[in-house]
């Protein structure tokens, strides 16, 4: 495990959102579709790392699939 996983911030769904300026729906959407990964702790909570939201940021701004 690199230090930057070691460290890397779990967000909610909300603050995602939040930091996106979407709706929550949105992000819950993103998330079914397999655009944005997600860590699952139950039905309707899950988190997002940090370097998920920075991946998926990058991709939009490039439009290319980073995987």
């Amino acid at each position: 495990m690199s230090d930057t996983t070691a460290y890397d911030e779990l967000l909610t769904a909300e603050q995602v959102a939040a930091r996106l300026h979407l709706h929550i729906a949105t992000v819950w959407r993103y998330v079914r579709e397999g655009k944005l990964r997600a860590i699952r702790l139950s039905y309707k909570n899950i988190r997002i790392r940090q370097s998920e939201l920075d991946r998926f940021l990058n991709e939009l701004e490039t439009g290319k699939d980073t995987d």
